[in-house]
């Protein structure tokens, strides 16, 4: 589970990353990532968000949030990426092809699409 200090929850924070347009997405996974931070200090809050368009279970939207969030909760451990502590937020959405993903797979996109957003 994701720590409570890097959860993303009131809704004019995600209206606020989602009105900045700034994207990066795979075939899997598209992230919204919010302004940058006026100070290092702040840490940065993620979502995660799987649609009812995406799959009508909820079991099944709630695994794919499961696999992003071990993804993240991995890196945040590990450092792996620096650049990552210079947004205020960032907004994980699942895509159709994520509904029969494994964790390799999501993690892979993840990485992804945060080496090419952050190098």
């Amino acid at each position: 589970m994701l720590q409570k200090k890097y959860r993303l929850k009131k809704y004019s924070a995600f209206n606020a990353t989602y009105k900045i347009k700034d994207t990066a997405s795979d075939g899997n996974i598209c992230m919204f990532f919010g302004k940058q931070k006026p100070k290092d200090d702040i840490t940065t809050k993620i979502a995660f968000v799987v649609s009812k368009k995406i799959h009508k279970r909820a079991v099944v939207r709630n695994r794919i949030k499961r696999l992003m969030r071990e993804s993240f909760r991995l890196i945040i451990k590990n450092n792996e990426y620096n650049g990552l502590n210079k947004y205020l937020s960032i907004i994980c959405v699942a895509r159709n092809n994520a509904i029969g993903a494994d964790f390799k797979t999501i993690d892979m996109s993840v990485k992804n699409i945060l080496s090419k957003k952050l190098n």
